[in-house]
């Protein structure tokens, strides 16, 4: 049997949502689905700083429950359905200085936004896909979910491999329902959050952001290919896995670092 795709305008008359779509990688999916005829939902807890008209923006704070279902239900009631969703959202901001300076709030927080967000996002835009029979749900973890960096960011670490499993088993319940569920983990991208990191490092360290650029590139074994991944470079791929294209992909952790992780 033939396949045929039109790539230009793949996503016409699909409905996506991407969180934390406002800006860096977020931003640059957002952008792609809108590209290939989607019509995307952005959310974030602040309004983007560029409006884009062919971007629907909804402010909300995914790591708290009640926000979470105030966005569930402005979705629904003005869209009616949503055929793809990417859980982009994820930051880390907890101070270096390895486990010992962490409290239970730094961990509670981080949890809360990359691990607890998507999965009550999931639960709550579920019922919808399940009852239609098809959506695509994109989980972006990390690389440091396998390659967890001690001294700057475990508690993201240690929330990213949970989202892997996660995202695993989900797909195990409901790709048979005709709902495919992936994880793409990325390694360094070169982001405004990404600059923010070495700028806490270069801070706490008390060496020049040039160093704490290079202490992270060492910690993570070097990145083969020379340089971190760009926000466009992700969402490429993104836009392929939510497409027909990808029909076929489902419970499948998809690594995107540049060659970052030394093993198979």
């Amino acid at each position: 049997m033939e396949n045929r795709f039109n790539y230009s305008n793949e996503l016409s008359g699909k409905i996506a949502l991407v969180t934390g779509g406002t800006k860096g990688a977020g931003k640059a999916i957002a952008e792609r689905l809108s590209n290939a005829g989607a019509m995307v939902i952005i959310t974030a807890r602040n309004a983007p700083k560029e409006q884009n008209e062919k971007l629907h923006f909804i402010s909300a704070d995914l790591s708290k429950a009640e926000e979470t279902q105030i966005l569930v239900d402005r979705i629904l009631s003005k869209f009616a359905r949503l055929d793809i969703l990417v859980n982009n959202l994820g930051s880390s901001e907890t101070q270096a200085g390895g486990f010992s300076v962490l409290s239970d709030e730094d961990w509670e927080q981080t949890i809360q936004t990359n691990l607890l967000a998507p999965v009550r996002l999931d639960k709550a835009l579920l019922p919808q896909m399940l009852a239609q029979g098809s959506g695509v749900i994109i989980h972006i973890a990390s690389i440091q979910g396998r390659l967890p960096l001690h001294d700057s960011t475990l508690p993201y670490a240690a929330a990213k491999a949970g989202l892997i499993n996660y995202s695993k088993g989900l797909s195990k319940e409901v790709s048979p329902k005709g709902i495919r569920v992936l994880t793409v983990s990325p390694g360094w991208i070169k982001t405004e959050s990404a600059t923010r990191m070495m700028e806490r490092i270069s801070e706490s360290a008390n060496i020049p952001i040039e160093q704490a650029i290079q202490s992270v590139m060492d910690a993570l074994g070097g990145i083969p290919i020379g340089r971190p991944a760009l926000p466009e470079e992700i969402a490429e791929f993104i836009g392929f896995l939510v497409s027909p294209r990808a029909s076929y992909l489902t419970g499948t952790e998809y690594i995107i670092d540049g060659g970052t992780i030394p093993t198979i």
